[in-house]
């Protein structure tokens, strides 16, 4: 069997426009937050921005991280052998990065 990433057929690729908007708007919320720097906003309303990108950030980090799993790791799992051990540690330090953050 091909190595998955290979192929080409990443488990977002079907919702790929979704998470191409999101950032986009993300970007855009980065934008504003240094616009809200250089006209010295109140750094508490600086922080809301912040808090909004950070979970914005996150809930594109966790879908992707759905994606793989019921995707990659799932077709990994299902053809056995190393490649799903790699593919298991890898989401697995996923996870660990993403709590950790």
């Amino acid at each position: 069997m091909a190595d998955i990433e290979s192929v080409g057929s990443h488990g977002y690729i079907h919702r790929k426009d979704d998470y191409l908007k999101r950032l986009r708007r993300i970007e855009g919320q980065a934008r504003g937050l240094q616009r809200m720097v250089e006209d010295e906003k109140y750094c508490i309303d600086i922080l809301t921005q912040v808090s909004a990108m950070t979970k914005a950030l996150q809930s594109v980090a966790l879908g992707l991280l759905e994606e793989h799993m019921s995707h990659c790791v799932v077709e990994a799992a299902a053809a056995g052998g190393p490649e799903a051990e790699t593919k298991l540690r890898e989401a697995t330090e996923a996870i660990a990065r993403l709590v950790r953050s």
